[in-house]
């Protein structure tokens, strides 16, 4: 039977290539970091990564995550109610409650995890979820599990969730759920408005708050913060893989009866291994730095500024944002992918993003900012943007 199925899978694979959507996976040969080495031993500039504060090879997170290992193992080889607890787990989820400002939380192997797990607890036929058409697909896939009905607004159309929310109202129980950052397009969701209505048409409020959570809102802690709602968001689910030191592992956060059933039923908790202890210890570790360094925001911010004036003065179109991720639009899919491959010759590490990632016709290459690049490599960026571009007839 594979013979056919082979063939079938060839084809596919070959028309991927040939309209310019086969993603390749690039090797590093280094820890991460804001200068990478590729294959070949190249030294590269990396524009790639979500470590925004870079913090992914930050000694003190190494060391923490090391120590860790040493005193409570290298895994729990179960899953948490079972018998894959140690006292360092409920420590995190203790401190991340304290920095996120919310009643309790859970962990989970990863976000996505966080993210599939989360609906199918809470709602069910008889209740509806409402979500922004943007979302991360790990909502979409976490939407699907549950028998909830499923509207769709616009993204950040705040009259086509009110609609949603109207033409919900006879229902039993109603989530509304958004991406905090979007990470394609590197905007922050408004919260503020979003709460108004939600608190109007009495519906619960849920963010997935991975592309945010450690840089963006006072204390970087997120998107509620960024917009003073901390206390009118029910559920945060979010990432240490990202800003908190970019290793594995999530949470969500919020309501502590909410937290408690998600124990009971969340089947990605009940029935995947708990989180190595290193990754917990490096994260006790990221979330002090966070707290501790406030120079790590600051210079990320200034390395955002700089970075969006010049790539503009250039003459890129970028998509308008107030946060790490810039975007710069090429439209095309097949000048995404050669544009990244030309950059990387250059020096300059960065991917295309093509569909079905992003919408057709939206190809992009997402420029992502880290605290752990100098000014000059970022006007080495915005050098090879620049060669690159007029090569390429772009600009």
């Amino acid at each position: 039977m594979y013979g056919k199925v082979k063939q079938e899978l060839q084809q596919s694979l070959r028309e991927l290539r040939e309209q310019g959507l086969y993603k390749k996976e690039r090797v590093l040969k280094s820890p991460q970091d804001g200068s990478i080495e590729v294959e070949q031993g190249k030294k590269v500039i990396n524009f790639c990564a979500n470590n925004y504060l870079g913090l992914s090879n930050a000694p003190e997170l190494v060391d923490a995550a090391s120590r860790t290992m040493k005193d409570w193992g290298y895994g729990l080889s179960s899953v948490r109610f079972i018998c894959g607890t140690q006292e360092i787990h409920r420590r995190l989820e203790q401190r991340v409650s304290k920095f996120l400002g919310t009643e309790d939380t859970i962990l989970y192997a990863a976000c996505f995890d966080a993210n599939g797990g989360v609906f199918e607890p809470l709602v069910g036929e008889g209740d509806a979820i409402i979500s922004d058409a943007l979302n991360h697909a790990s909502i979409i896939d976490g939407v699907r599990l549950s028998k909830a009905q499923r509207f769709r607004y616009a993204h950040s159309d705040m009259g086509e969730l009110e609609e949603a929310l109207k033409k919900s109202q006879h229902l039993r129980r109603r989530i509304i759920c958004t991406d905090g950052v979007f990470s394609m397009d590197g905007d922050i969701a408004r919260l503020d408005q979003i709460c108004d209505l939600a608190d109007r048409y009495q519906a619960l409020v849920m963010v997935d708050d991975s592309h945010a959570t450690g840089y963006i809102g006072p204390g970087g802690r997120g998107t509620p913060a960024y917009w003073g709602v901390e206390d009118r968001v029910d559920l945060i689910t979010t990432t240490f893989g990202k800003a908190l030191g970019g290793a594995s592992g999530g949470c969500t956060s919020g309501r502590a009866e909410i937290v408690e059933m998600l124990r009971q039923r969340s089947r990605p908790y009940l029935f995947s291994n708990t989180l190595a202890p290193a990754v917990v210890g490096g994260t006790l570790k990221a979330l002090e730095i966070v707290e501790s360094q406030e120079s790590l925001r600051e210079r990320l911010w200034e390395n955002i500024k700089f970075f969006k004036d010049k790539i503009s003065a250039v003459g890129f179109d970028i998509v308008p944002g107030e946060t790490a991720i810039v975007p710069v639009m090429l439209y095309d899919e097949q000048k995404a992918m050669k544009m990244a491959d030309r950059l990387l010759e250059e020096g300059i590490y960065v991917i295309g993003f093509v569909y079905p990632v992003v919408p057709k016709g939206k190809a992009r290459i997402r420029v992502q900012i880290s605290a752990a690049h100098g000014t000059l490599e970022m006007q080495q960026a915005v050098d090879a943007f620049r060669k690159v571009g007029l090569e390429m007839g772009i600009i």
